[in-house]
């Protein structure tokens, strides 16, 4: 039989869509990632349908919403839940996950402080095991909870005799790599779907010195839609700082990954997906961090790419489809030539970058949820449900309450608010008609405003 294609996942925590060189953003350089970009496709309507860290995973491994799998910060996902993991081993893949877990339930502000391995630390989520049976179902799995410490990243895996817990040396992304590196080396025959999941760039906006100094808060140039506001502006250029040192040293890691598959003879046959799990705010609209439905915190990159696309020839360098977090794993799968199972919800946009797939039937729309808020400083605190449509319109509300409507083609900023105006009432009403039916079809449940 012939050997299916690998495939890659490479994502970030809090990567905004908008931080990329290829993207036109002058404080960053990322060439690696926009060689990926050139001769790969970019979906430039790619979502976190719910922009927090929890709920998007559960919906990217498993193609189920959060209101059925993931609703909330810290929920579990169930370990009865079937994954893209189990579809690949079904199709005798190798599958492996390297990284940042973060759907285990586990509650880390509840921890007490106590010495361990002869230093100070806070018990937190990084000291957490998960047990096997909730790891997704990955052959291979090195990885922890949650850990907002980027040199300070425990990792544990394993089963019974063969179980581990260590700190990794160094910087968080380059040790995590440095996994994902010696996983390729044992790669040659057998087909193999591997993740890597990293915390950076997520606060706090830290990364190493050789980074970082290339970064100073003077030369931040901040998005139009930030408020001149004293507070705001030097917060955000503070953070940003650090940010864009952060999402270089990503890139350069993916640099090192693809060099890795050249020089062991698998570029050729491994399809990178890179992305993130949502936004980061850094000031827009006068607001930090995601949990807002705004394009900072819910537009993220979303790229496949790779050296094999040089000999299959590219369909698109770029598309409008609005992948979600549910499309991922199906769009996955169709790269390698993998049927999505019925129980996955998502749509398979693989077509966009190969050749024979088959084209599903597309929604005209993505579907943007917070089902269960954080409750967090600097975060939206009630839920709400929208859509980002195809041809650019953008409806989010409150319950009983619009609360957003832009047009996204003439105002990209978002700063012109047309959900109060009657000018747009037809507009407001065909759009809160189509949210009505993503919740139907979803089997959510949310009270609409009357839109008459």
């Amino acid at each position: 039989m012939e050997k299916r294609p690998n495939v890659i996942w490479i994502f970030g925590d809090q990567h905004r869509a908008q931080a990329l060189g290829f993207k036109g953003d002058s404080n960053v350089s990322t060439p690696h990632l926009d060689n990926l970009e050139a001769t790969g496709v970019e979906f430039k309507n790619a979502v976190a349908g719910f922009p927090l860290c929890c709920p998007f995973r559960g919906s990217l491994l498993t193609s189920r919403y959060p209101h059925k799998c993931v609703p909330g910060h810290e929920f579990q996902m169930s370990p009865d839940q079937k994954t893209i993991a189990h579809v690949f081993n079904d199709h005798n893949y190798d599958t492996a996950y390297f990284g940042k877990w973060h759907l285990d339930g586990f509650h880390e502000n509840n921890l007490p402080v106590r010495n361990f391995d002869e230093e100070l630390h806070v018990d937190r989520a990084a000291m957490h095991i998960v047990p096997p049976e909730r790891r997704g179902g990955f052959k291979t799995w090195v990885g922890y909870e949650n850990n907002n410490s980027p040199w300070d990243c425990w990792v544990h895996g394993g089963v019974g005799d063969e179980a581990f817990h260590y700190k990794l040396n160094g910087y968080e992304t380059d040790a995590l790599t440095d996994l994902l590196i010696n996983y390729l080396d044992r790669k040659k025959e057998e087909s193999f779907f591997a993740v890597l999941s990293v915390q950076p760039p997520h606060n706090p906006y830290i990364a190493p010195a050789s980074y970082r100094e290339r970064h100073s808060v003077g030369n931040i140039t901040l998005r139009e839609n930030v408020p001149k506001v004293k507070k705001i502006v030097e917060q955000a250029k503070k953070e940003l700082a650090g940010y864009y040192a952060q999402i270089e040293n990503l890139d350069y890691n993916i640099g090192r990954i693809m060099k890795a598959l050249e020089e062991r003879g698998l570029a050729e046959d491994t399809h990178i997906v890179f992305f993130s799990d949502h936004g980061d705010m850094h000031g827009s609209h006068g607001q930090f961090r995601k949990m807002t439905a705004y394009e900072e915190a819910i537009k993220i990159p979303f790229i496949i790419g790779g050296e094999k696309i040089r000999y299959n020839g590219r369909l698109e360098n770029t598309c409008d489809a609005p992948l979600n977090h549910v499309d991922i794993a199906p769009t996955t799968l169709g790269l390698c030539n993998i049927d999505a199972p019925d129980w996955m919800e998502g749509t398979d946009y693989s077509h966009y970058r190969l050749r024979g797939r088959r084209v599903m039937e597309e929604p005209d729309s993505a579907y943007l949820q917070s089902v269960i808020p954080t409750g967090h400083g600097a975060s939206v605190n009630r839920p709400w449900r929208g859509i980002l449509t195809r041809d650019g319109w953008k409806y989010v509300c409150f319950e009983k309450t619009p609360w957003m409507l832009f047009n996204l083609n003439e105002d990209p900023y978002e700063q012109v608010n047309l959900a109060h105006d009657n000018v747009y009432k037809e507009k407001h009403k065909e759009l809160n008609d189509r949210l009505a039916r993503w919740i139907e079809e979803t089997d959510d449940t949310f009270e609409l405003p009357e839109v008459n």
